[in-house]
């Protein structure tokens, strides 16, 4: 597999010194929401870079992902959050219960080639806004390899690649869910995992008797920012809100 990118081709043995990297990868964007821009490094999040976020059944992952939607679209981002997990009736009332007052670009399409090309009209809408499309989840989601009704054991994985590939190419980001079972296994992690640029998972604390029923949201890997970082953090009718950070390396 190759990495396609929007820059000219670098010739083979170039001297990575000499290598320019262009001005809007360094331009980092911040979603608003402290605790998680705090765990990507605290700078936020780095354009083309793709971010799989994963945890246990129940942690929240969805609610999160509309929180940072509506977040992003409030300080200047234009959001696409593509759902095939719930209808958009259902993700409404959940909007309506959490408050949200920004909003975001809704839909709900399974179909990458589709999906990519909403979001190329998203960002031809809104051209000079970061872009950022959230996925829930990655398991809804068909390659098309064989059709629309037929997927296998690699298709999370093709489907990864066509929207890292996109990110890769126009300097946008995407947050996809990863769904897991009861146990925390996903199928094919080992292989998504080194697919993305990082990976964040939220689960239930069931440990400590101070901290039980919390959300741990951990930072397992980060190219831009460093990992190990871990937010205690509670999960009431109107959304999330921060208790504690254990270690922040």
């Amino acid at each position: 597999m190759r990495i396609k990118t929007q820059i000219e081709e670098i010739p083979n043995g170039t001297n990575i010194l000499d290598v320019q990297v262009p001005d809007a990868l360094r331009k980092r964007v911040k979603s608003g929401l402290e605790y998680f821009d705090d765990a990507l490094g605290g700078k936020g999040f780095t354009p083309s870079a793709v971010t799989l976020f994963t945890g246990t059944p129940g942690a929240g992952k969805t609610t999160m992902m509309l929180e940072l939607a509506n977040s992003l679209t409030g300080h200047g981002s234009q959001v696409l959050f593509n759902t095939a997990e719930e209808s958009l009736y259902q993700l409404k009332m959940t909007v309506e219960r959490l408050r949200l007052k920004h909003g975001f670009s809704a839909g709900q399409e399974t179909m990458v080639p589709q999906l990519l090309e909403n979001c190329d009209e998203l960002r031809e809408k809104n051209p000079g806004k970061p872009f950022f499309l959230i996925v829930d989840s990655l398991q809804t989601l068909n390659d098309g390899k064989y059709g629309k009704h037929q997927t296998n054991a690699k298709t999370a994985e093709r489907a990864l690649l066509s929207i890292t590939d996109y990110c890769k190419e126009h300097f946008c980001n995407a947050v996809i869910i990863g769904q897991v079972t009861k146990n925390g296994q996903m199928a094919g992690a080992n292989v998504l995992k080194h697919m993305v640029d990082a990976m964040m998972s939220l689960d239930v604390e069931r440990k400590d008797d101070d901290l039980m029923g919390c959300r741990v949201l951990t930072t397992e890997k980060n190219r831009f920012g460093g990992a190990g970082h871990i937010f205690f953090l509670s999960l009431r009718e109107r959304g999330f809100d921060e208790v504690s950070r254990v270690s922040i390396s």
